[in-house]
């Protein structure tokens, strides 16, 4: 894949951390209505998986595009506390953050893995309230690709294909060797570029322990739960059909309250990142995604 360029980062400071991330800030937006799209990368990665996004003309044309790199990922700090900053909900309570601090009022998200579980997170933040005031940003759906919505050791065996307590594999060790550095960049992502790397490698290890001690201890949101009782924000699944991690199968069982379409889609022969492996097969999807939402 050639390498394009990307926006300028900019920077906002959080109590997880001094966040950076990119906008696209266009000049013109076609429709007034047209939601912002929020980018949400995995782990041990960063907002230049989503490259191919920002550099689709039928997407960077019509809409705001952001996307964050996570605490203690890409150019964003470390979080100075780390027990509260590597969550999932933490990790959602900064993306509803810069979503304030940047005045959107309208936002689709797309959350690519932990990137998902993150925006999975994010809907009842964006929920209105009868008891709050209803926040500035309104979620109109989010799509979510390489993500079960599962929370603690049982769901999460189901949702995933591991081997074994996944606190033990890379995804959730703080320190790992460079061969499996090497392992994790080529599982999770392919074609494979030098950055990738560079981004597990440069990756806060406790972002990765933390974050996966407290899905297998059951402290978070029960995602599942969530999906299947929010009809108020739309909910895209778009996954490549051989996913590696992903039990695709789960992931069908689930009653989905308000599904994009009715049905999860499944990319035939795209493993765990079809956004980035096959832009062309991806793309269309999130295009009608974000069409349909903008007709709202």
């Amino acid at each position: 894949m050639a390498a394009q360029l990307m926006p300028e980062p900019s920077s906002l400071a959080t109590p997880y951390g001094t966040i950076s991330y990119i906008d696209s800030k266009p000049a013109l937006v076609a429709s007034p209505n047209a939601p912002a799209l929020l980018l949400i990368h995995g782990n041990s990665s960063n907002s230049q998986i989503f490259r191919p996004v920002f550099n689709a003309p039928q997407i960077a044309t019509k809409y705001r595009i952001i996307a964050l790199d996570l605490p203690g990922h890409g150019a964003s700090s470390n979080a100075a506390d780390p027990a509260a900053s590597y969550t999932q909900a933490a990790y959602a309570a900064t993306a509803v953050q810069l979503l304030s601090s940047l005045h959107v009022s309208h936002v689709v998200v797309l959350g690519w893995s932990l990137g998902g579980h993150i925006a999975i997170e994010m809907m009842p933040l964006l929920a209105p309230s009868s008891t709050a005031t209803a926040p500035e940003t309104k979620l109109l759906g989010i799509m979510i690709t390489g993500t079960p919505p599962c929370i603690g050791l049982d769901q999460m065996a189901l949702g995933f294909r591991f081997p074994c307590d996944p606190t033990l594999l890379p995804p959730g060790r703080e320190i790992l060797t460079e061969d499996e550095i090497d392992g994790f960049v080529h599982m999770t992502a392919i074609p494979y570029e030098p950055w990738m790397r560079d981004a597990v490698a440069r990756t806060d290890g406790l972002a990765r322990k933390v974050m996966f001690n407290a899905g297998v201890a059951g402290r978070g949101l029960d995602q599942r739960k969530e999906v299947e009782t929010n009809t108020a924000v739309a909910v895209a699944v778009v996954n490549g059909g051989a996913e590696p991690f992903v039990n695709l199968d789960y992931i069908d069982e689930i009653k989905w309250a308000n599904l994009w379409k009715g049905k999860c889609v499944r990319l035939e022969g795209l493993q765990h990142a079809p956004f980035w492996e096959a832009p062309d097969a991806f793309r269309p999807y999130l295009e009608n995604f974000l069409e349909d939402l903008t007709k709202q």
